[in-house]
């Protein structure tokens, strides 16, 4: 027999005291494809935003925003085998010696056959997992793109107002655009491996230029020299890209999540970054820009949600498919005809 959900009350009150139960709790019930889950999670977080206090360090009621920007919000990506969840632990359990209180929001990839995800990031995070001061949790991507999964700005939402604050988003890495990891984060940092020629990797321009940072992972044993190496040849390329919007030069550095080396330094210019944006203001710009981003994603799947439920969407759907797989009709055509029934 399964036992009720607690009520809106309850969940606001567990999440502020940090209460871990309550919050995977509300995460799961974000994640949900439920109507009544769905409605449940939209009154949890409206309430976290309202009842916050005005010196709050971490939204803005009205707009989403950071009052004081005290939280941190980290895109790690990179192709699999990179290490990225082995950076992630080792950077988290330096921030918790630091006194800070990471969060990570893992996205596994789910498979398009099975629906299912492997979520092992608790099993590869062994040390970080067992820390009070830190929080991991694993979700499946799901049919998103952007190599993050659909609610993962919820569940920033609710790490936040538990009190973490900084909240690392470990992407799929698969390469896919990264543009929905970049448009929910204030830092996107790209992890590479050592030996990277002119080729790249493989990486496309567009996420190197969406980087904040590029570090070279594994930079220990016979690899220390690859890795300066590539770090050098980042640098370069670094170098021909147009300035950022908040004025940031990307840094490339070199690191050993295995080894622990490197880490320190790298927290140095991650803070160094966070103190630039918030004092040119691109932090609070960047974060207004997110909330209309969030906006209008959510307008599109409400759209979309809506539109194929109406009864008489079903019908017409039905019937102008046949027409299309008949070949008497041509799927832009099929398409403009069922937008016709609501006005579109």
């Amino acid at each position: 027999m399964r036992h009720p959900l607690p009520n809106v009350e309850q969940f606001v009150q567990g999440i502020r005291a940090c209460d871990r139960v309550l919050l995977g709790q509300a995460i799961t019930l974000v994640e949900s494809a439920r109507e009544d889950h769905q409605t449940l999670a939209r009154e949890i977080i409206a309430q976290l935003l309202s009842s916050l206090p005005a010196e709050s360090p971490i939204f803005d009621s009205e707009n989403l925003t950071s009052r004081t920007s005290r939280s941190l919000r980290i895109a790690v990506t990179g192709a699999p085998g990179v290490g990225k969840s082995t950076f992630i632990e080792a950077l988290g359990m330096h921030l918790v010696e630091q006194g800070k209180r990471p969060a990570v929001l893992a996205i596994d990839p789910s498979s398009s056959v099975s629906r299912g995800s492997i979520l092992g990031d608790k099993t590869r995070m062994e040390r970080l997992s067992t820390s009070e001061k830190a929080f991991i949790r694993p979700s499946p991507s799901g049919d998103s793109l952007g190599g993050v999964a659909r609610k993962t700005r919820e569940a920033i939402v609710l790490v936040e107002a538990a009190g973490f604050d900084t909240i690392f988003v470990e992407t799929v890495g698969v390469g896919q655009s990264e543009i929905a990891a970049q448009r929910m984060t204030d830092l996107f940092l790209l992890l590479l491996l050592p030996g990277a020629g002119d080729e790249l990797q493989g990486i496309k321009r567009g996420i190197v230029e969406m980087a904040d940072l590029l570090v070279v992972n594994k930079a220990d044993g016979d690899r220390v020299r690859l890795a300066n190496q590539a770090r050098v040849h980042y640098l370069n390329a670094t170098h021909l890209l147009p300035l950022k919007p908040s004025g940031w030069q990307p840094r490339v550095m070199a690191c050993s999540a295995l080894e622990n080396s490197g880490i320190a330094e790298l927290w140095e210019v991650i803070s160094a970054f966070q103190s630039e944006i918030m004092a040119n203001g691109f932090l609070l710009e960047n974060r207004h820009q997110q909330a209309l981003y969030w906006l209008d994603d959510a307008l599109d799947t409400g759209l979309k949600s809506r539109f194929y439920k109406l009864p008489s969407i079903k019908d017409k759907l039905a019937e102008v498919q046949t027409e299309v797989l008949a070949g008497r009709m041509s799927p832009t055509d099929a398409a403009m005809r069922v937008l016709s029934m609501v006005g579109w």
